[in-house]
Formats: C-alpha cells, structure tokens, sequence
C-alpha cells in the first residue's frame, strides 16, 4: 500500500517516527523524484536474529579481518555511498528528501550506520532506524568484495548483544535469504513490532 506525500517537502522526524512504530516506511521513485510515498508491504521482510546465517565464504573474510569496522563514525558518507549509481543498479531511491530526514533522525539518535573501513577509506555499509528494541534495515553499499556483507555480520552481532528484538530488511531478496531473510504476513510482523516496540535497545555507542 502506498500514499502519496507532498513535492519536495521536508520530511518531519516526528512523523517518520510514528510511521515506522506503525509498521509504514517512505521512498521513492527515483533520486530526482522529489516525491515521497509510504509503503505499508503485505509481507514484511525480517532476519530473525536466532536465525541468521553465516555462510562459509563470508566466515572466511571475517576471519581475515581486512575491514576495519566502525560504528556511526560517518553517517552521511554511508547513506551517500548507499545512494550512489552503480553498473547493477542505474536508480535510488534515497533522493533529498529522504536524506536530509534521515540525517535528522541520526542527529537525533534514531539512525545508525554499520560502517567497513579499509586504508581511512570507506568502502561498505548499512545504515537504518533504531526504535525501541527494533532495527529497521534501510540500504547498503559495497565497493569491494563482502563489505556490506560483514556489516550485516557485525549488525547482527551488536543487535544481539544489545538485546534488540526485531531486524526489519522491509523485502526480501535472494541476496538477504542467503542471510535466513523470510517473509512474515503484515499482521504478524506488526504484532511483532508492536511487542517489540515495548522495550528499549540502546545501539551506539
């Protein structure tokens, strides 16, 4: 389900929040779409943090260690890496207004970014939304090989330890199912968002 939001309008923290505790996310078409809409997904895509799957080549990386991980430590660079046009992947849809919401919602603390440095150059990531004990995966990039793959490693692992409750991938795709990724139907996902919405998760620091 989508709805319309207005032409270049800056998006309110307040709102964004109270649209992720009810189970909806913005997007957009493209990144030179000023227009935003809402999506309500009849299935919701999650990584059950019991259940996520290391396969054996991404084991073999972590145990290298070529990355040097890092948490928060420049959001803005990871939602612009994750916007970037790529040979798969001609279209985004972070576009401005999107962005800017985001990087509020990160000064405010409410946003997070899984970061994969190596020689003080940033060449993986994820970032997303914390909210109560739920960690809603929004985008990821890499520029070389199982870089954004360790982050959701190393997600997963803070997400553990710090007792959160839910990891919202929104979709699934091929690529998230190698994960332990699966589809839940909205009613089900929202009444595990709604209880694990109850608690509180610190991410960072």
């Amino acid at each position: 389900m989508t709805r319309p939001y207005a032409p270049g309008y800056r998006i309110p923290t307040d709102l964004l929040l109270k649209a992720y505790a009810s189970g909806v996310f913005p997007m957009a078409e493209s990144a030179n779409d000023p227009e935003v809409f809402w999506v309500r997904p009849e299935t919701r895509g999650i990584i059950p943090l019991d259940g996520f799957h290391t396969p054996r080549s991404l084991k073999k990386t972590i145990r290298r260690h070529p990355f040097d991980i890092r948490y928060d430590f420049d959001f803005e660079a990871t939602i612009d890496g994750c916007a970037e046009k790529r040979e798969e992947r001609r279209s985004t849809w972070i576009n401005a207004p999107i962005r800017e919401a985001y990087i509020d919602l990160y000064r405010l603390g409410h946003c997070h970014s899984v970061e994969a440095w190596r020689a003080g150059r940033l060449v993986g990531g994820l970032y997303g939304v914390s909210l109560g004990r739920v960690f809603f995966g929004e985008s990821m990039f890499a520029r070389e090989t199982d870089a954004s793959k360790t982050c959701l490693y190393y997600l997963v692992e803070r997400l553990n330890e710090r007792r959160f409750a839910l990891l919202d991938t929104q979709f699934t795709t091929e690529h998230l199912k190698r994960f332990g990724a699966i589809d839940v139907p909205r009613s089900r996902y929202e009444k595990m968002l709604a209880e694990a919405l109850k608690g509180e998760a610190t991410f960072y620091p």
